[in-house]
């Protein structure tokens, strides 16, 4: 077994399984600290590299390098969650090397390699998630308001900081069936970050603001972001149908339904909800008239 210990967790790796497990330290991501533990199949890795630190810097005074884990496209929901905006400390595919250790690292990247030389892993996209979702019920304190996920169900409770026009039209719940897809958004310095959700049927963005849209949590651009909302995010979109898996033709769109199963009652209940928008001014004439046109459509 190989192994190796960096400045924000440890790494280890036993020819089939690659673990990460973030470290304790306080400079530890909050993100990384949220993900806990992951199990990595050899089978969902293209390869693993050393990068070892500029010699110039202050920085490289007390860091060999860095260890980073390649991963195949469509393995990880926690990648597919993120769409490429982890920064580098929050990204658990990355680990910082001690100086002491820039030896044993490359060590350990020799192994994966060779290991990955030996099965012959493929290195093209995968059609299923290789690497499990955080387990369920998982929740996320927002700016606004918080998400929440049980394995079947998505809900937004809002609070008292949310805009008026959210509270209006009240906490918001779908079943897992109803989204069509989730999208994340990390706070940067004091900007808020959001996830906003889109649902089967809905022409479009609601609102461009997050903090006007009904099916969007935002999410605190300070401190106070735990590293929960990429947790809710990649729980959720690690259980929604993989992006490249085939999709079977004889499987009907699922309905969007409020919780009483009639797809006409929510129907309405959707075109009192825009016509609310609308009349607040939330939706501009032409978003309005395209977003009940369609919802009329499907009626």
């Amino acid at each position: 077994m190989a192994e190796v210990m960096g400045k924000n967790g440890t790494w280890t790796f036993n020819g089939d399984l690659l673990r990460i497990v973030p470290g304790h330290d306080k400079e530890v991501s909050r993100v990384r600290a949220a993900l806990g533990e992951i199990a990595v199949p050899l089978e969902a890795i293209t390869g693993v590299a050393f990068e070892a630190a500029p010699e110039r810097g202050k920085k490289s005074k007390h860091s060999a390098g860095r260890l980073r884990l390649r991963l195949r496209s469509g393995a990880d929901p926690l990648l597919q969650a993120c769409g490429g905006r982890l920064d580098d400390d929050s990204d658990p595919y990355q680990l910082e090397i001690p100086l002491d250790r820039g030896g044993v690292a490359e060590y350990f990247a020799d192994e994966v390699r060779d290991a990955l030389t030996v099965a012959q892993v493929p290195t093209d996209p995968t059609d299923r998630y290789l690497i499990a979702a955080p387990s369920v019920p998982v929740a996320a304190n927002g700016q606004d308001g918080v998400g929440s996920f049980d394995g079947e169900n998505v809900q937004l409770e809002w609070n008292w900081m949310a805009d008026p026009k959210k509270r209006n039209i009240g906490n918001r719940q779908w079943p897992l069936a109803a989204l069509e897809a989730v999208e994340w958004r990390p706070a940067v310095g004091m900007d808020w970050g959001w996830i906003r959700f889109r649902i089967r049927g809905d022409a479009g963005i609601v609102a461009a603001n997050p903090r006007l849209d009904p099916n969007c949590l935002t999410l605190w651009g300070t401190k106070k972001e735990s590293g929960a909302s990429v947790l809710l995010t990649t729980a959720i979109v690690g259980r929604m149908p993989h992006p490249n898996a085939v999709a079977e033709s004889t499987t009907p769109t699922p309905a969007i339904t409020d919780g009483d199963g009639s797809d006409h009652d929510a129907l309405l209940r959707r075109l009192r909800e825009l016509g609310d928008l609308h009349r607040d001014g939330v939706l501009t004439d032409e978003e309005f008239a395209a977003a009940k046109q369609a919802v009329l459509k499907r009626m």
